[in-house]
């Protein structure tokens, strides 16, 4: 991965929307969206009750898991080499919920595993 915003970031989309009818849910561990909070890049495509721009944040360990739940003993979905980027879109206690690009996977990391954490 290379520092650059993913794609996904960089072809933003513009405005209105409309909601013209039934959307098809995304996979869950496919595209960066939720049922309250979805990439910005996912805009006009998924509607959610908020967009978020994602703050790309480096691996500091390798082998560091991307997990299905923000749980300790939860499934690991990937493993992410030392430098990689993890586009974190929210925090949540001791964990960011992002994805690895916007191909995913996606899912949890913990914040002491990824640059710009402080105790």
């Amino acid at each position: 991965m290379t520092d650059q915003p993913s794609e996904i970031c960089r072809t933003r989309p513009l405005g209105p929307f409309a909601l013209s009818g039934p959307v098809a849910r995304p996979e869950a561990l496919g595209l960066p969206a939720r049922g309250d909070l979805a990439h910005i890049g996912l805009a006009g495509k998924y509607f959610v009750p908020h967009y978020a721009v994602p703050c790309a944040r480096r691996v500091i360990v390798a082998g560091a898991p991307v997990r299905a739940s923000g749980r300790e003993d939860g499934e690991i979905l990937a493993k992410l080499a030392a430098g990689e980027v993890f586009e974190v879109l929210d925090i949540a206690g001791n964990w960011a919920w992002g994805s690895c690009g916007p191909d995913g996977p996606v899912g949890y990391v913990a914040l002491h595993l990824l640059e710009g954490h402080s105790e």
